[in-house]
């Protein structure tokens, strides 16, 4: 038996994110409740690599808008309560005092209550918006094995792009013990085994309970503090020489291919979240939602199948390289490269190209939408134009951004 097997696991996962870089998907929910992939939300894939770890016991920290992300927890994350096993969301409750979290550390501090009724011997601690697959018993098998108290999960990203992470400057005689963690570095030191490279940190952590516990509490007085896991805690770590590191390249989820496997993607600009999009829909997909052995679980309602139908004057409807998801009707349109969310429709001779429609959007008959993302019940107009010309677009006043074209959620269309 593993060391970690007799273990008691809690597993906190914070979902108090604001997504100012996401706007203005972000304008009316939580960061980690934006629609991804058609029928999931962002913090559905943390839950489902926590759940399909053997985790069971599940907090979820909510706290900026934070109805609809609470609400899709509630529905849709339920235990048999027989073995006593929960995902609950938790919002701020200011149980310290007379603030909201000031911080990702903080939000564990003022959730103390929850560890303390639960009394784990270990505390995983994940984010709630990137998307990736990820077994994380492997890293608490790890983490109760190096004796370390906090255990950071790291991703290899080429050197050059250092300054847009924390970097994991890791001990050269024995790697997975971290030296020092540096916020965006300008000259990192590459990894002992491969120089082109360095380790950063995925926003993921395992956790000694009382170690944690202390931490959080210590730092909650301290003064300067910005009371952030990886800005504050995982460095107080690492200066007691007691912070390890997991290599997420030695991840082993069942189901993965060559292709996707150690796929993970930071999801926090509208550029990021397009291109995730456009993982997906890929031929041979870089993220493949079809993996049956570690699924990605969901719920998005009562939705009758896809229809794919000719329009009204006989126009065949034609999809290729589209994610199509349930209660989508192609009626005489064509769809490429695309991600339709449930109860989306295209009508006769529309055309939608490289773009991302979240829950019931109408693309009215003739109407054409290229490299754009269009939030939730947005109407386009027969025979309008979305993302054909940038300039037209911003003088219509709509977000051009990264040569995407973004309507938030309701958003009309201009009469010219």
């Amino acid at each position: 038996m593993s060391s970690s097997a007799r273990k008691k696991v809690l597993a906190i996962v914070l979902a108090g994110g604001e997504g100012k870089r996401l706007m203005p998907l972000t304008a009316d929910r939580a960061k980690p409740a934006v629609p991804f992939a058609g029928i999931y939300r962002l913090i559905d894939f943390a839950l489902s690599n926590v759940v399909n770890s053997g985790y069971l016991k599940v907090v979820v920290l909510t706290q900026y808008k934070s109805h609809s992300l609470d609400r899709h927890v509630s529905q849709t994350w339920r235990m048999s309560t027989l073995l006593g096993n929960y995902v609950t969301p938790v919002p701020a409750q200011q149980r310290v005092g007379k603030h909201w979290y000031l911080g990702s550390a903080d939000a564990i501090f003022q959730s103390l209550n929850l560890i303390r009724d639960e009394k784990p011997d270990i505390v995983v601690v994940v984010g709630a918006d990137h998307v990736y697959r990820m077994d994380f018993a492997q890293m608490v098998e790890q983490h109760v094995e190096s004796g370390a108290g906090c255990t950071v999960a790291a991703i290899r990203q080429p050197i050059g792009m250092a300054d847009q992470f924390g970097v994991i400057d890791v001990q050269p005689d024995e790697p997975s013990r971290i030296r020092d963690f540096l916020e965006k570095p300008t000259d990192p030191i590459g990894l002992p085994d491969s120089p082109g490279e360095v380790l950063a940190s995925m926003g993921n952590y395992v956790f000694d309970a009382d170690a944690l516990v202390e931490a959080v509490t210590r730092d909650a007085t301290t003064t300067g503090s910005l009371h952030d896991m990886g800005g504050d805690i995982v460095p107080s770590f690492v200066r007691r020489s007691q912070a390890g590191v997991y290599d997420y390249k030695d991840n082993v989820v069942p189901g993965a291919t060559a292709r996707d496997k150690g796929y993970w993607r930071d999801v926090g600009t509208l550029g990021s979240y397009y291109a995730a999009h456009m993982d997906v829909v890929s031929p041979l997909p870089v993220f493949n939602l079809y993996n049956f052995d570690w699924p990605i679980y969901t719920s998005y309602g009562p939705q009758p199948p896809v229809k794919i139908v000719q329009g009204a004057d006989g126009t065949p409807g034609v999809t290729d390289e589209a994610v199509l998801s349930p209660g989508v009707v192609v009626t005489g349109g064509h769809v490429t490269r695309s991600v339709l969310s449930p109860a989306c429709w295209v009508d006769s001779g529309a055309e939608v190209t490289g773009s991302v429609l979240l829950n019931g959007v109408i693309v009215g008959a003739g109407a054409v939408v290229r490299n754009a993302i269009l939030d939730k019940f947005v109407v386009v107009p027969a025979g309008a134009r979305i993302g054909v010309d940038p300039e037209e677009d911003r003088a219509r006043g709509l977000i051009v951004q990264d040569g995407l074209t973004v309507m938030g959620k309701d958003q009309q269309l201009p009469v010219r």
